[in-house]
């Protein structure tokens, strides 16, 4: 059985942590570096470090801090904000990321998926998706057919989510489960899927967005916003009917502010009935400074 993965996220602005609430009000979470050491301690089975501004603001992910992030763990990193060529994705890897992600410049480029895929390997390649539930099918619909006219991408039968970029500020035109379909298809080894709705939330994940996705392709799913609880982690960890069918799960909130830790939620896991990797330690719930 393919044990399921706890994944603490890491969103950087500037050098230092930061957690907001769907994507906006974002407020101090600590030393990334630190925040890494505290969950590599914790048997984290992956740690996400995310650049959050970079694309937004066209500059290049600060790969000091990622040097000195991977530096402290032993478990594998995945690093991902502004990557925008095959040099970024080498940069990136040159600095000790064990994984890239790729959000915003897969929309303008698909075909920079494909080429990142032959060059490092899908399974150092994750997607990220920042998925938004569609309020307006009519302004959905007059995106949907320019993004059709100039990259010739079609929704499927009855999206309910869009795709966004550049830190959740733009939206796309992009049906979500049919971009994460096409992803897949052009070699992303895993789908990194964050529900901007239940972003910092933590009233748990949108389970139907997460089950949709799972379904519709054969790589892992990564389940992204709303993890509030060991409970709803599992939720979208379980294989049931109601389940998210996901691969992994990220968190941060929970962690960030010392509300639990990893090795907490995995005993509560375990007895929930999820397989994941057991916790050999105990390690004191603490606010990361």
């Amino acid at each position: 059985m393919l044990l399921k993965r706890i994944i603490p996220c890491l969103d950087v602005d500037r050098g230092r942590v930061v957690k907001g609430v769907r994507y906006v009000d974002h407020v101090d979470a600590g030393d990334p570096v630190e925040a890494a050491r505290r969950y590599d301690e914790q048997e984290a089975d992956e740690i996400t470090f995310l650049d959050i501004t970079a694309s937004h603001e066209e500059r290049r992910i600060l790969l000091d801090v990622v040097a000195r992030t991977a530096e402290s763990v032993f478990m594998p990193l995945c690093v991902g904000g502004g990557v925008r060529s095959l040099a970024d994705v080498r940069d990136l890897l040159n600095a000790g990321a064990d994984k890239v992600s790729i959000m915003t410049a897969a929309v303008g480029d698909p075909e920079l998926v494909a080429e990142a895929a032959v060059a490092i390997g899908s399974a150092n390649l994750v997607v990220a998706i920042d998925a938004r539930r569609i309020d307006d099918p009519g302004a959905f619909r007059a995106r949907a057919e320019a993004r059709r006219r100039s990259h010739g991408d079609a929704p499927g039968p009855a999206p309910s989510h869009e795709v966004y970029t550049h830190g959740g500020r733009r939206p796309t035109g992009i049906d979500a489960v049919a971009w994460a379909r096409r992803m897949a298809g052009a070699g992303a080894g895993e789908i990194l899927l964050t529900s901007m709705d239940r972003d910092g939330t933590k009233e748990g994940y949108d389970l139907a967005l997460v089950r949709a996705v799972a379904d519709a392709v054969r790589v892992p799913v990564i389940a992204s916003g709303g993890g509030g609880s060991a409970e709803s982690l599992a939720a979208a960890l379980d294989d049931g009917p109601a389940g998210g069918h996901a691969q992994a799960a990220l968190a941060a909130s929970i962690f960030h502010f010392g509300e639990a830790t990893v090795a907490s939620v995995k005993r509560r896991l375990l007895e929930l009935g999820i397989a994941v990797r057991p916790p050999a330690s105990v390690v004191e719930a603490a606010p990361v400074r």
